[in-house]
């Protein structure tokens, strides 16, 4: 007979069965039924964003670990980063494939507002460190500007208390581009906005000035003017920008990349525009200012002109002591007229004396004995030229026919050529069948080479050699 089961045997075999699947689902209700809302503070480390749009990451303190999921339909007010010290709210649920347990998260906060404050500045120092917030970045308002660029949410009182103002001080065209200035959209819409007005063309102008504009809130519904796109993308604006965000004490990085920060919306209106008003006053002031001054100017010139006047002397006495001069120099003009007339007809007479017949025959009959003189000497010169150009022509003359070779040829040589016209002076030039030219002392003869050129070094006991 078989043994008897001992107790804790027969207890466990009383146990009821559970598949993995319905274990699972047992503990997945357990935990929501019994955590359906909580909050957890923690670090957030291991933050990552999925492909479709769901966060994942890890709540940890000193001791355990905490999945939590964002699923991407949800709108947090802040927005998660590795690090941040939050306080989490959402529902506690379990994820059987894994077996382990996880929170959907639907609202974040951070622990305390010394956690913020540590995460801004060491944000504030890296992007100081990059040299967004440097003075030499800002650039200058413009005095009056045609456009004014908005970018806030289009339904807050922000719009109509920028609008109010500008109409109230100097009324100018507004280009609004909307956004949301709150939420996880809000940083992306805002740098959107600040990079659209500055591609702005066509049919819309380019803003000459762009105002940033929140109204009040807390540290985390301002939480969108401190993310890194939107500061960058202030630091990038090429057209001037005013950041204009919550109340007067409130202060977010943006204001420390823009060109001037506004303590509120309403104070960057009244920035960005003059009073329209004083300036018609300024320009009445000036206008005035500059007709007394003109006229100030044209009393203390006609005063002046007038103490002049009287110090200068009566146009009589000026023209006096000239006239005089003229005077005399007029008496004078007669008797010098005289004078040199004379002078120039005795200088006529003492020439025309030098051009009598006489003198002139005789002045020509002496320059007729130089001219035959001349002439003598020159016919003497040329026949003593003439002799010795013919004496050394004649030598020249004896001299070539010393080494002419037309002298050889009335010694009984000929002068050969070929047919190129070329002198032949050895037999081995002198081609079989080639035509030659025999040159004598009285003239040519043809002839033709005919047989074979002997061999060179052997002669004829009746070569004569070449002459040339």
């Amino acid at each position: 007979m078989p043994a008897p089961m001992s107790e804790a045997a027969s207890t466990l075999s009383n146990l009821p069965e559970f598949s993995v699947s319905e274990l699972s689902g047992a503990l997945k209700r357990v935990v929501e039924e019994n955590f359906a809302f909580v909050r957890v503070r923690g670090e957030i480390s291991g933050l990552k964003v999925a492909p479709s749009g769901h966060t994942y990451f890890d709540l940890k303190d000193d001791k355990a670990v905490l999945a939590a999921i964002i699923w991407k339909t949800a709108r947090p007010k802040l927005r998660p980063e590795s690090g941040m010290d939050v306080v989490v709210t959402g529902r506690l649920t379990t994820y059987p494939g894994r077996s382990n347990y996880q929170i959907i998260v639907e609202q974040i906060e951070l622990a305390g507002l010394g956690a913020l404050m540590a995460l801004l500045e060491e944000r504030k120092k890296k992007l100081a460190a990059e040299g967004l917030f440097e003075a030499s970045r800002k650039k200058k308002l413009p005095f009056l500007p045609e456009v004014i660029g908005v970018v806030t949410s289009p339904t807050g009182a922000v719009i109509r208390d920028i609008m109010h103002r500008l109409n109230a001080r100097f009324p100018r065209r507004v280009l609004l581009w909307p956004v949301a200035v709150q939420g996880e959209k809000a940083a992306a819409e805002i740098a959107a906005g600040i990079a659209g007005l500055n591609n702005l063309g066509g049919a819309f102008p380019k803003p000459d000035v762009i105002i940033v504009a929140r109204g009040g809130g807390s540290v985390e519904d301002l939480m969108a003017f401190n993310e890194e796109v939107v500061v960058r993308a202030a630091a990038a604006s090429l057209i001037p920008l005013i950041s204009a965000v919550g109340h007067e004490t409130d202060t977010t990085l943006i204001d420390f990349a823009s060109d001037m920060r506004a303590p509120t919306p309403t104070a960057a209106a009244e920035l960005a525009v003059p009073v329209r008003t004083e300036l018609l006053s300024q320009t009445l002031d000036y206008q005035r200012r500059m007709l007394a001054c003109f006229t100030r100017g044209v009393e203390q010139r006609r005063r002046h002109l007038a103490q002049l006047a009287r110090v200068l002397p009566r146009a009589d006495q000026l023209f006096a002591q000239p006239r005089q001069r003229l005077d005399q120099a007029g008496e004078k003009l007669g008797v010098g007229l005289r004078h040199n007339l004379q002078l120039h007809r005795r200088a006529l007479l003492e020439t025309s004396a030098s051009l009598r017949p006489t003198t002139l025959r005789q002045r020509l009959a002496n320059l007729r004995q130089k001219l035959d003189g001349l002439a003598t000497r020159a016919a003497r010169v040329e026949k003593i030229q003439i002799k010795e150009s013919r004496r050394r022509l004649d030598a020249v003359s004896r001299l070539l026919e010393s080494v002419s070779y037309k002298g050889v040829l009335d010694r009984g040589f000929a002068l050969v050529t070929g047919e190129d016209g070329k002198v032949r002076r050895r037999a081995a030039e002198v081609k079989a069948g080639e035509g030659l030219t025999l040159r004598f002392a009285d003239g040519e003869s043809g002839a033709v080479a005919g047989g074979t050129p002997r061999p060179k070094g052997k002669k004829s006991p009746t070569d004569q050699g070449s002459l040339f």
